[in-house]
């Protein structure tokens, strides 16, 4: 698992690339607490290069939208694969997060 961030406007914007499993939940876990650390309130998830996700991902995305939504904050998801937009969907998490059809849509 592979993250970048890049800020626009209110929003920053983190690309997740490759696998989010039982060997780095944990990692992914920690890096999102470190952007909450630092104040950010708004993520947008770009995930057209997420290749799979687990139900302890699941679990840190769930965990993470919680403690934003607890400090006026939110978590959408962009540019999800059909794959991975169906485990959203089957986990009943898609209906929790809001979405971006592409990073164009997300507001300055």
């Amino acid at each position: 698992m592979n993250l970048k961030s890049r800020e626009k406007g209110k929003y920053t914007i983190v690309e997740i690339e490759g696998r989010i499993d039982t060997s780095n939940y944990e990692d992914f876990a920690q890096q999102l607490q470190i952007f909450i650390d630092k104040g950010v309130k708004f993520i947008v998830f770009e995930m057209s290069k997420l290749e799979y996700i687990s139900s302890s991902g699941l679990r840190i995305f769930l965990s993470s939208l919680k403690t934003l939504r607890a400090i006026e904050g939110d978590i959408a998801l962009c540019c999800l694969s059909e794959k991975i937009k169906n485990v959203f969907e089957v986990s009943g998490f898609l209906d929790l997060f809001g979405s971006f059809e592409n990073i164009d849509a997300v507001e300055d």
